[in-house]
């Protein structure tokens, strides 16, 4: 005689089941762990098969049914319902599936946007609270590995690496506008600068000098007048000047900041 509970385990694919009597919930995880060949020394959780409720202490574990199966999981298992179709074939995909993930874990565990995953799988609001090299690590993470990491599906998972691109390219323009409205006001105090001193016509070099297209440029601030213009126009600027204007103030902006 025993005065152990008969119950089932199984693993969360469900190709292993046992048949145990335990006395209790700490025993079960115990044999279960052994008799499945899950490393003791892991945290496991006990669900009920059929639904996937957490089995939490020996008091609800004594009120279930004799014969009742439990599933045991580790830290990177959930629990999902068993799908019946083509004949009651549809565990071989599943099986394969799961077969192939366990293969991608041992390689992609240790990759520095996993941990990242793993957060933002218990708690997706989290992600407000990244910093921008972290939305990057995540957008730059293989599709397929990031939605088996999230429990996502593929076109979930592209569709959030697309929308915190587009946060990370907005972000990145209105760093380039600041930095353009800095450089106009730089660019201002020159000029203002340069109006307080008296112009000295014969001397070369002073004022404007022209180019060979005829454009002018001012010597004080290095741009060109229609460059000026529209900096002082303060209307959309980045999307009214020339390439070149766009790649002069890009390598006055870097100048000005190793200065400071």
């Amino acid at each position: 005689m025993t005065d152990g509970k008969p119950c089932k385990v199984c693993n969360f694919t469900r190709q292993k089941s046992y048949g145990l009597a335990v006395p209790s919930l700490g025993e079960l995880k115990v044999k279960g762990c052994e008799f499945l060949g899950i490393n003791p020394n892991d945290p496991v959780t006990v669900v009920l098969e059929d639904d996937g409720t957490i089995v939490a202490d020996d008091a609800y574990f004594l009120c279930l049914p004799l014969n009742t199966k439990f599933m045991l999981l580790n830290a990177k298992e959930t629990w999902s319902p068993v799908h019946r179709m083509d004949g009651g074939t549809a565990w071989i995909a599943r099986d394969s599936m799961l077969i192939e993930a366990d293969s991608v874990d041992a390689s992609i565990s240790e990759a520095p946007w996993w941990g990242l995953a793993q957060n933002l799988k218990h708690d997706l609001a989290g992600i407000i609270l990244m910093s921008e090299e972290d939305l990057q690590t995540i957008v730059d993470a293989p599709c397929p590995e990031l939605a088996l990491a999230l429990g996502f599906h593929d076109k979930r998972a592209q569709d959030l690496q697309e929308t915190l691109q587009r946060v990370l390219d907005r972000r990145e323009e209105e760093r380039q506008s600041k930095e353009l409205l800095q450089l106009y006001l730089k660019a201002m105090e020159k000029e203002d600068g340069q109006q307080e001193e008296p112009i000295q016509p014969s001397q070369e070099g002073s004022g404007h000098v022209d180019q060979p297209d005829g454009t002018e440029v001012d010597s004080a601030s290095g741009f060109t007048s229609r460059t000026l213009m529209v900096l002082k126009g303060k209307t959309n600027p980045e999307t009214r000047l020339s390439t070149e204007d766009l790649q002069y103030i890009q390598h006055l902006t870097r100048s000005l900041c190793c200065e400071s």
